[in-house]
């Protein structure tokens, strides 16, 4: 008991998992630091680029209001971020084919092989981890790696 009375609780296995997966975010949010000061730019540059991979790669058509929403900008810092990366090679703004009215962003090439390189030995080994994984223990990460960013993702914060 813990001097006001109440039992006092001893974390389990659960919270020593949610405790990596906050160690595991932070150590990616030093490594996302490391890259943006040795490639003058600013962290949110670097959120900014993963989510324009991100929309790449689920075939999301990605605006400036789209990508503004993503990182809770306003317009305003939204524009300066889109002319900072153009300005840095990191970004084009390319004409939507299907509606020209409308101007879709995406990730340069020579962006996407400084990030390759930066954090591609990373990369590879959690890859390299995950494969000594069987299926249920794949599907296991996955599952609750999914369930981890809804619950973070929640307005009211995860709260069932």
């Amino acid at each position: 008991m813990s001097e006001d009375g109440n039992a006092v609780r001893t974390p389990g296995p659960e919270m020593e998992t949610v405790h990596l997966l906050r160690r595991v975010s932070v150590e990616f949010g030093l490594r996302q630091g490391e890259f943006a000061a040795r490639h003058g730019m600013h962290p949110t540059d670097v959120r900014a680029l993963i989510c324009l991979l991100d929309a790449a790669r689920s075939g999301t058509p990605a605006t400036a209001g789209w990508l503004g929403a993503q990182l809770g900008l306003n317009s305003a810092g939204t524009t300066a971020l889109i002319d900072r990366l153009v300005r840095l090679g990191h970004l084009t703004r390319v004409r939507d084919a299907d509606d020209r009215r409308r101007v879709l962003l995406a990730v340069d090439p020579r962006a996407v092989e400084l990030g390759q390189e930066f954090f591609g030995p990373w990369l590879t080994g959690m890859v390299e981890l995950l494969r000594t994984f069987d299926a249920r223990e794949a599907a296991a990460v996955r599952r609750f790696l999914l369930g981890a960013h809804a619950a973070l993702a929640r307005e009211d914060g995860g709260a069932a």
